[in-house]
């Protein structure tokens, strides 16, 4: 009997991508963010929340997802286009 082991690595380059550029202050700004729905999620987010607008967001906006295991739905990514950062996060 023999046993074969895969190597489940990607052996190609990864695309090469830009990242996002930095908000130079919070001032004035929308913020938003995206829960899973989870238990965990909420009082975290409260918190983050908190921290936004005493650091000066002028709006942060929630959106929770009907399914936290599927992709956010579509109300909420054409929602995205109005902010000017966001956080996504997972909780249990």
């Amino acid at each position: 009997m023999s046993i074969e082991v895969l190597d489940p690595t990607y052996g190609g380059g990864a695309n090469a991508f830009a990242l996002a550029g930095r908000l130079a202050s919070l001032e004035g700004k929308t913020v938003g963010i995206i829960s899973n729905g989870k238990r965990g999620t909420r009082p975290f987010f409260a918190s983050l929340e908190k921290y936004l607008k005493q650091a000066g967001a002028a709006r942060v906006v929630w959106h929770t997802k009907a399914n936290y295991s599927a992709p956010a739905e579509a109300s909420i990514t054409a929602d995205v286009k109005n902010w000017d950062a966001a956080f996504v996060g997972i909780g249990d």
